[in-house]
């Protein structure tokens, strides 16, 4: 599989990524499932074409399907940045892979957000990677200023 034609950003994202100065959905997508870490501070000293070219990869569940996602940024951040970004071992069973139950953290965002979360079947319909972006925009116990303008886009506030 290829490479996508054009950056994968949500409509919510084109906004808040302030044309590529924050990490999009898709590029956070492939760090966590490369296992990688960069920060903000390194993501910005990618040059933009650079950026816009790591927004490109496919956000398939499948490490195999385009396993060049992480010989790139490699490459990108010891050529412009002269770092290598930092590993982790990624979640083997992330709570959104799980299409039986939404996330307690989804639901709490939810409440947070004055939204009634997604139903189970609605869970479970949404494409795995809107789920993956769920429940990254839940992770922290304060609201995210992007989760309600995805629920909304994704059409998964209950």
């Amino acid at each position: 599989m290829g490479l996508n034609e054009a950056p994968l950003l949500f409509n919510f994202e084109v906004e808040s990524s302030q044309n590529f100065t924050y990490i999009p959905m898709s590029v956070r997508f492939n760090l966590d499932r490369f296992g990688l870490r960069i920060s903000l501070a390194q993501w910005q000293m990618l040059p933009l074409e650079d950026r816009k070219l790591l927004a490109r990869f496919p956000v398939e569940d499948d490490a195999e399907i385009e396993p060049n996602f992480d010989h790139a940024l490699f490459e990108m951040l010891r050529t412009h940045a002269n770092v290598e970004p930092e590993w982790f071992t990624p979640d083997e069973a992330p709570a959104w892979r799980d299409t039986a139950s939404v996330p307690e953290s989804v639901e709490r965002q939810a409440k947070l957000a004055g939204l009634a979360g997604p139903s189970a079947a609605r869970w479970a319909e949404l494409e795995p990677f809107k789920r993956y972006v769920l429940a990254k925009l839940s992770r922290k116990q304060e609201i995210n200023h992007d989760f309600i303008p995805a629920m909304k886009e994704f059409g998964a506030a209950g």
